[in-house]
């Protein structure tokens, strides 16, 4: 297992601005790298978006305080496309075209991903580190995407173990009405099946809606024990709300996409119980080299969370990209650099990369909201 290359010491930094391109990736100066990233800074999944940013930055920063990658400070333009697939494509286009980026890193969710899929397929852009767990960037293998997160079918495969360890078997699920939603209904009813069981009821919100009457009635005639809930977190707050006050108290499961800090805090007093699979190590420990460097530069306890942790781990993997392809550095030989990046260790947190296996880490934790908002794993 090789070891990740040696960061800098721990730096609180902000990167410098830059003017407009000239070549994919590199400032008329050609001493800035240019990534672009279109994510939610608004509408139901803005918390993952600003989380995500936040994440990467913190990285980016500290690299950039050290004197960047081959000399080249790194630059990340993003865009808030609302969670709206139009808006992402639009997006995509802007970066590509004509902010000219080397790469696109740090999509929130399968819908503005598929959106620029065809997009930075056709135009040979790296898409590094979305935040999606869904199977369309990972079958059929696309050489220009690298996922660095385990996937929704990791993480429904875990979550179900543990319930069915539990010898609970009633099992619905919430799901919000996209390929987001129809993703992880796919990766609960895979791991049913294979168990002989399957899915007690289902019921969906639309995205970007708040509206669960409906769903909450489907779900409480089905006399269900346990909830997996596969939507943005204001939708699953409102419903896990709506439930109790309905007199309904199955268990509820999340996969991480849900916004676990969001969740928490739109739930309040009601996220006490509530369960959350996670797909990087928890933040509030200091068990993991990577975890105790993400928070001395994350800006404090405050900003601590899953979304960030992934965001920054996202951001590693792609300047140990950038620092393997070397000064000749363009969209090409940074793919092919990510992809012969083989076994890392980020410092407890295991990616491995090789030419058609671009699916970076598989691991799956089960954390719990306790009291006053907090986690328990």
């Amino acid at each position: 297992m090789a070891s990740v290359s040696k960061d800098p010491p721990v730096i609180h930094a902000t990167d410098g601005s830059v003017n407009s391109t000239e070549q994919a990736g590199s400032t008329k100066e050609a001493d800035t790298i240019l990534i672009g990233q279109s994510a939610a800074l608004s509408g139901s999944a803005e918390a993952m978006g600003k989380e995500m940013r936040a994440g990467a930055e913190a990285y980016f920063n500290a690299i950039n305080k050290a004197g960047g990658v081959n000399g080249k400070k790194i630059k990340l333009v993003t865009l808030d496309d609302g969670y709206e697939a139009e808006r992402a494509k639009a997006n995509t286009q802007e970066l590509i075209e004509k902010q000219k980026v080397l790469a696109l890193f740090g999509y929130v969710g399968i819908n503005t991903s598929n959106a620029a899929l065809p997009l930075f397929t056709a135009a040979k852009v790296p898409f590094v580190g979305a935040v999606t767990g869904a199977q369309t960037l990972r079958e059929p293998h696309n050489p220009l995407i690298f996922n660095v997160r385990a996937s929704y079918i990791h993480e429904t495969e875990a979550i179900i173990a543990h319930l069915v360890r539990l010898g609970i078997t009633r099992i619905g699920v919430f799901y919000q009405n996209d390929s987001y939603g129809q993703a992880g209904l796919a990766g609960v009813e895979r791991a049913l099946k294979s168990r002989g069981m399957e899915v007690a009821a289902k019921a969906t919100v639309e995205r970007n809606s708040v509206d669960v009457a409906k769903a909450v009635d489907t779900i409480a005639k089905a006399n269900v024990t346990a909830v997996i809930q596969i939507s943005a977190y204001k939708s699953c707050a409102a419903f896990i709300q709506a439930m109790r006050r309905a007199n309904q108290f199955p268990a509820f499961w999340n996969v991480s996409f849900v916004g676990s800090k969001a969740l928490a805090s739109q739930l309040g007093e009601d996220g006490r119980g509530v369960h959350i699979s996670q797909v990087v190590p928890f933040p509030w420990s200091i068990e993991h080299a990577v975890v105790r460097e993400y928070q001395q530069r994350i800006g404090g306890e405050a900003n601590y969370s899953f979304t960030s942790l992934e965001g920054y781990i996202a951001a590693k993997v792609l300047v140990e990209g950038l620092r393997k392809a070397g000064k000749d550095l363009n969209r090409e030989t940074l793919r092919a650099a990510l992809e012969k990046l083989g076994t890392i260790d980020l410092g407890g947190f295991t990616v491995n990369y090789r030419p058609g296996r671009h699916q970076g880490s598989t691991l799956v934790d089960l954390t719990i909201i306790s009291k006053n908002g907090t986690f328990k794993r």
